[in-house]
């Protein structure tokens, strides 16, 4: 058995995107000729790397445990810095048996009163009586590689989820339908994204990383690490590919009223694409390095972020940025205006989170509190304007720190923070009404909160690591994608009445 560079290669550029460092994979796959290996990376299964290295330390534990002449010698759990240093593990090894008296001293010292400094940190552990129930669950299985994103349709139960087995999928969870996925799974919709290779359509072997409904709910728009945007109908049909990128595309966003799409690229550039056509109707290159997000402020303006730190504004017809944002010190993750289109909020790898204003120049707000990477942001449905004018305007961020925090934004004060998660949490969510916020991080959690309270109201564990969470348009379900490739939707309907009472009773 052997494995050359090529194979070693791809399995640390998966375990980067595993790991949430897109840009680190991107990177190192341009620079290790990814692209050009024949590796099918929809047949790679989540965590090979770590998996092929676990199995080569307990090979490595087995052979040092055995001694020159046969004999067999216990050993404590190699770590990976002692796989490679077998001559200190048997070092060591020979220091505890000769401090063996020592030991038994400590131990009886410790059984008479001293407890040696045993950590008593805080448990992480949540509320049993909080637990969604795994029959109020549905799982939802097909894809051969993780899921990096869903979203449901704006007018139906239908959702939508991309990934990293080159194929985004529609599963339709209407309820008579949803009893028949519960049932046998047999309610997907499965999106090839294919490219032409020899006069033929092979399956293109990228990750689908960014998707996103039209208001209408007729049209699915998805993006693609092979460089093209896509356009398809609720029955699956593919009509129309956008293929004015130069390598992935990590973001894309339908406008409001539904005629354009705007995308951005690893190739620098922001480009809007008229959707009942297809072609693109104006490419803006302003950024120094790859974009990141686009997010629209009216139907024919948007702001954009970029790895150089910069935020840009721009507008359909005039030929530079209207408005441009400095004062990350790192790459910006992500850009969303509220629901007016008056402030813009982003957030970076600086830790910090920093509101703009179209009136000026410098930022509003500064909100240095996260202790790592902030690595998105979502507005709440509410305040002024919106479906929910009473309850004040809310910003969530979600950090690489394992909490998530809701602030208020008007006077720049951080409300709650957020701390039962234990891994970096990659998605926020608010219901339509603004009253719940879903969290998923990859400790394999989904959790709820009442945002009036900060409260924890419900919380699943799923199977993997979680991507993205979402809620339909009424709010009683949320979907949530995972990187063991399952997709799954938690169904608040059942006991919408209790969960409602037990959330007043905590407030």
């Amino acid at each position: 058995m052997s494995f050359n560079s090529d194979e070693v290669n791809f399995l640390v550029y998966r375990y980067l995107q595993e790991s949430g460092f897109a840009h680190s994979a991107y990177t190192f796959g341009i620079e290790s000729h990814i692209s050009q290996s024949n590796i099918n990376g929809a047949l790679v299964p989540p965590a090979a790397l770590l998996s092929i290295i676990q199995k080569g330390l307990q090979y490595t534990e087995a052979e040092i445990s055995i001694g020159e002449d046969g004999t067999e010698t216990m050993i404590e759990s190699l770590s990976l810095i002692d796989a490679v240093m077998p001559d200190a593990v048997l070092l060591r090894q020979q220091q505890a048996h000769n401090s063996k008296n020592a030991v038994v001293k400590s131990e009886t010292a410790n059984a008479n009163g001293n407890d040696g400094g045993t950590n008593h940190s805080e448990s992480m552990e949540v509320d049993a009586s909080i637990e969604i129930p795994s029959s109020r669950a549905t799982i939802l299985r097909g894809h051969e590689s993780e899921v990096f994103i869903c979203a449901w349709n704006p007018t139906s139960d239908l959702l939508a989820s991309g990934s990293g087995d080159s194929t985004a999928r529609i599963w339709n969870m209407n309820d008579d339908a949803a009893a028949a996925t519960a049932a046998n799974g047999a309610t997907q919709l499965v999106l090839r994204h294919c490219i032409q290779k020899g006069g033929t359509e092979v399956p293109s072997n990228k990750d689908v990383t960014s998707l996103d409904w039209n208001s209408e709910g007729s049209l699915l728009a998805t993006g693609s690490y092979d460089g093209l945007a896509r356009i398809w109908t609720t029955t699956g049909h593919l009509t129309s590919t956008l293929g004015q990128h130069k390598g992935p595309i990590f973001a894309l966003k339908w406008n409001k009223k539904g005629n354009y799409i705007l995308s951005a690229g690893v190739d620098k550039t922001t480009i809007v694409w008229e959707s009942a056509t297809g072609q693109y109707t104006q490419q803006f290159a302003f950024h120094k390095a790859p974009a990141l997000d686009v997010d629209w402020q009216t139907n024919t303006s948007f702001a954009s972020c970029s790895t150089d730190q910069c935020i840009h504004v721009c507008k359909l017809g005039v030929e530079k940025p209207i408005k441009t944002f400095t004062g990350h010190t790192n790459e910006v993750n992500a850009i969303k205006w509220d629901p007016q289109g008056a402030l813009l909020a982003s957030c970076s790898d600086d830790m910090s989170l920093k509101i703009w204003s179209m009136k000026q120049d410098t930022c509003v707000h500064d909100l240095q509190a996260h202790s790592k990477e902030i690595y998105t942001i979502k507005w709440s449905p509410t305040g002024p304007g919106t479906n929910n004018p009473n309850m004040n305007l809310i910003l969530a961020s979600a950090s690489f720190d394992s909490t998530v925090r809701l602030w208020e934004v008007e006077r720049g004060t951080c409300l709650y923070t957020l701390t039962k998660h234990s891994e970096p949490v990659y998605s926020v969510a608010f219901s339509p009404d603004g009253k719940y916020l879903a969290s998923g991080s990859f400790d394999k959690c989904v959790h709820i909160w009442s945002t009036q309270s900060g409260s924890l109201i419900h919380s699943y564990k799923g199977t993997g690591g979680i991507f993205e969470v979402c809620w339909n348009s009424r709010g009683d379900k949320v979907g949530a994608s995972a990187s063991d490739g399952s997709v799954f939707v938690l169904d608040l309907r059942k006991s919408q009445d209790q969960w409602i009472s037990f959330c007043g009773g905590r407030e």
